[in-house]
């Protein structure tokens, strides 16, 4: 990758142009710019993104624009929040390992971590892998899950790997199915949800997302299948509404898109502090769900290099399980 110094305006960085590399060849734009805009807010990123600041090979691009070898990505001037003298670098960690070979590592992510450093947070799984693997020469996200969210997640050690499996997550080749605990009970005819989303910033900055309509220019279709697998009625002895656990599969892999489809549904994900109901959310932890009720339970996808059909299960972590039995029959 070269950088090409256009100019340096007073307090700030300078404009310059990036020149995609091989490595980099198939990458989204975003997770372009975040790798090279280390110290830059997420959120600011996407907003030069939006504004047009940014610019792939002269012209206006967008977040999910893929960037291949030989492009020019020009950046505008940009602030670049140092880390204070002796900031705590991130810890070195390991995580439960489910499938690991030369080309991908498939981890069970705990809830409370998020997969990586932004936004307020300092590190999260990638920054600690590494750490932990410091010999590793290549070590990527194949894809995200919020920071609540437990389950399977894909590292990739390769760049073609990498590029590879992406691929499959963006065609929808691969199958994501998540169990979740809804209040309510779930209609058991309601199996698809096919409604666009739309992305927004809150005055303070905070990523919210909302239904949308087709004619909505910024809305993107999502698609979620749901299977409605029990309901828990006898919730009701402890002054509780019924609850529904549900097998969610997603053939669209949008923010936030299983919270915000099954609540649009007038079904809220148990937990959810930011769609769901806040006063039963606090009952519920008083009772021991301590955090949202949602974990990313099997995958399928091709192996990148053999062509094999994987697919991968993380049984449901210890604490969402007790409160699936709960109450005792």
């Amino acid at each position: 990758m070269t950088a090409i110094i256009e100019g340096k305006p007073s307090g700030a960085a300078p404009a310059r142009l990036l020149q995609v590399d091989a490595e980099s060849s198939g990458q989204r734009l975003d997770n372009f710019l975040l790798r090279h805009l280390k110290g830059v807010p997420k959120t600011h990123v996407y907003r030069i993104i939006r504004s047009g600041e940014v610019r792939l090979n002269k012209g206006r691009t967008s977040a999910d624009a893929r960037v291949a070898e030989g492009d020019q990505v020009r950046l505008p001037p940009v602030r670049v929040v140092e880390k204070p003298v002796g900031a705590p670098l991130a810890p070195a960690r390991e995580f439960p390992i489910l499938m690991e070979d030369d080309w991908l590592i498939a981890l069970n992510k705990p809830a409370g971590v998020a997969v990586h450093g932004g936004s307020g947070v300092s590190f999260g799984v990638i920054e600690q892998l590494r750490r932990a693997r410091p010999e590793a020469k290549f070590l990527e996200l194949v894809h995200r899950l919020d920071r609540e969210t437990s389950g399977i997640l894909l590292v990739a050690k390769r760049r073609s790997a990498l590029t590879a499996l992406q691929e499959q997550f963006r065609d929808r080749a691969t199958g994501k199915t998540y169990l979740a605990l809804v209040i309510g009970t779930w209609p058991e005819k309601l199996k698809v949800i096919d409604t666009p989303l739309h992305k927004y910033l809150q005055p303070d900055g905070e990523r919210r997302v909302r239904t949308t309509t087709a004619e909505d220019p910024d809305g993107m279709r999502a698609v979620t299948l749901v299977k409605r697998a029990r309901v828990m009625d006898a919730c009701h002895a402890q002054g509780l509404p019924a609850m529904s656990l549900l097998q969610v599969t997603i053939k669209t892999g949008r923010t936030h898109q299983i919270r915000v489809h099954l609540a649009s549904q007038g079904h809220a994900i148990a937990g959810d502090e930011k769609y769901g109901d806040f006063d039963l959310n606090k009952r519920l932890k008083k009772l021991g769900l301590p955090r949202m009720f949602l974990h990313a339970w099997r995958l399928q996808f091709d192996h990148p290099v053999t062509g094999e059909r994987v697919q991968l299960q993380a049984e449901l972590p210890a604490e969402l399980a007790a409160f699936a039995a709960f109450p005792p029959p």
